[in-house]
């Protein structure tokens, strides 16, 4: 059990002594339906999901996201772009007027916790001026049992009411939407935006300080699953890369599929439920996460089809970050409680556009460790707008927007845990082979999928390998039911030399993101780079 330390007293439990008819604790998911649905927040689709939208903001602001600068941060936090501090007099500030503004409306409470291994539990209690706002929580994270309501004792509150807007003039914020962490006092404060998943990220980041920082255990964004006989596998991946269809294994039982603590003795979940993109889903592509869409799951940002309640999943008049958020339990094969063992292998997937990282290859400590700070993938023409050519992409640990240490501190954690518990980390390019993306062809789902099913299986330990000139990572020669041709990225390419030219420029790229790093990193992680 995590152990508070200087928290805000809880002002808003008293609001249900005091207007009964407006406050309303731990409903259950039909109730808040109900509510959602008196309040018109939202409709009810075919398939009986409640579809809301989120309003103005479609996915996270992380400009607007702020930690408190005080005595326990000032010298702890990685603050810059991502970690943008503000003062104790603004955040008492917002939070006197968050309360006041909180008080006079509909309040939905409800007691939750992170951290499925109760060593590391976080209770958290969290208040909701939305229905559904409320039941987003109670689907993301874990849901205490009847027994352990009896005496819950929070220790970090949010106060979320899309509808309050701070002044950016008097309030220390950059506009009126805002989500402001205060570690010292444990809590956290959304205003002016109604895109649910600042409230589950909010959480994250402060896993993310809290575990590493007091209690040794690496905090992930990474989805894992269990094999038949315990083996737990752990995926890391920024968005397009794969993550969410290679974890998703008919074989494997999911652990979760975002957020992860790893200890001493195993991996487990943080969250109770998943949060998953629907923009083109099809229960061909994505069978787990169409059937998960039922009663007390959300779909936002979507559209139904005219006339209908069936949502039409290729809708974008929204965004293309639509979303659904649905209880663990909606997955047949999930892991219950979502607790995995010591991890036997560990996948950093990256779409590599270029053409140049090979299909899958094998990393030693201090490789993973400088590839697990780069956190690579590549964006490709058509993704964005502005973006003709492939461009590399780097997100420190595969999550920098949720670090609010160094991310040395966290590759630091990996590269013990990878030793101490002799386990293999690859790397899997799920991106392009025979050249560059417009030349060469996009790496068969089938092929990347036997190559993770050997290094699964072990087969993998018993082929050759050769280091790439460059990178200077391991590659197999040979792999069951994968053309060995494939395996070596500068053999598929016509024009050899061009492949060296393009390997060159992309460890460049490599290089020079990582300078930013090079202050606070070991000679271990440094020798992890690749060669020019």
């Amino acid at each position: 059990m995590i152990s508070p330390t200087n928290t805000f007293s809880d002002p808003l439990m008293e609001v249900q002594w005091m207007n009964k008819r407006h406050f309303y604790f731990n409903l259950s998911p039909a109730e808040l339906i109900e509510h959602a649905l008196s309040n018109n927040e939202g409709l009810l689709t075919d398939v009986g999901g409640l579809m809301a939208d989120t309003g103005k903001y479609t996915g996270r602001s992380p400009k607007d996201r702020f930690i408190v600068e005080d005595e326990l941060t000032k010298n702890t936090i990685w603050w810059g772009d991502i970690n943008i501090p503000i003062s104790e007099e603004h955040f008492d500030q917002l939070y006197d007027k968050m309360l006041e503004h909180m008080q006079k409306r509909k309040i939905y409470a409800r007691d939750v916790y992170a951290g499925a291994d109760s060593r590391y539990k976080l209770n958290i209690r969290v208040y909701n001026t939305l229905a559904w706002h409320n039941l987003f929580c109670h689907n993301m994270f874990l849901r205490p049992s009847k027994e352990e309501l009896m005496d819950f004792d929070p220790n970090f509150t949010i106060l979320c009411a899309p509808e309050f807007e701070a002044n950016p003039e008097t309030d220390g914020t950059r506009g009126k939407n805002f989500a402001i962490l205060n570690l010292s006092k444990r809590v956290i404060l959304i205003g002016g935006t109604a895109y649910a998943g600042e409230i589950k990220k909010g959480i994250f980041s402060v896993l993310n300080f809290i575990l590493p920082h007091q209690e040794k255990v690496l905090s992930m964004h990474c989805s894992a699953n269990m094999g038949k006989n315990g083996d737990t596998a752990i995926f890391f991946g920024l968005s397009g890369t794969g993550k969410t269809t290679l974890s998703a294994d008919p074989d494997r039982k999911l652990i979760g599929d975002d957020e992860h603590g790893w200890t001493n003795n195993g991996v487990f979940n943080f969250e109770g439920g998943c949060y998953a993109k629907v923009i083109d889903l099809t229960r061909e592509k994505e069978p787990e996460i169409w059937d998960a869409i039922k009663f007390g799951s959300i779909i936002e940002n979507t559209r139904c089809y005219p006339g209908t309640r069936t949502v039409d999943y290729t809708n974008r008049e929204v965004t293309e970050n639509t979303r659904t958020a649905y209880p663990l339990n909606h997955i047949k094969n999930a892991v219950e409680p979502p607790l995995g063992t010591i991890p036997k292998n560990i996948f950093f997937l990256t779409a590599d556009a270029f053409g140049v990282i090979p299909p899958i290859s094998k990393l030693s400590p201090g490789q993973a460790m400088y590839h697990f700070i780069s956190g690579y993938t590549a964006k490709v023409a058509g993704t964005e707008m502005g973006v003709s050519e492939p461009q590399a992409t780097f997100s420190a640990c595969f999550g920098a927007a949720f670090l609010p240490l160094h991310p040395t501190r966290y590759a630091d954690l990996l590269g013990k845990k990878m030793k101490d518990q002799e386990v293999n980390v690859w790397l899997v390019n799920t991106g392009w082979t025979g050249g560059a993306f417009g030349v060469g062809k996009r790496m068969k789902l089938k092929y990347t999928r036997s190559m993770i099913t050997s290094a699964l299986e072990g087969t993998l330990d018993n082929v050759d390998f050769k280091n790439h000139s460059i990178f200077g990572i391991s590659i197999p020669q040979s792999c069951p039911n994968v053309p060995s041709e494939i395996l070596n990225p500068r053999d598929t390419w016509e024009d050899q030399q061009a492949y060296d030219q393009k390997a060159r420029e992309l460890a460049k790229a490599f290089q020079n993101n990582f300078e930013q790093y090079l202050d606070y990193a070991s000679d271990e992680i440094v020798s992890g780079a690749p060669i020019v």
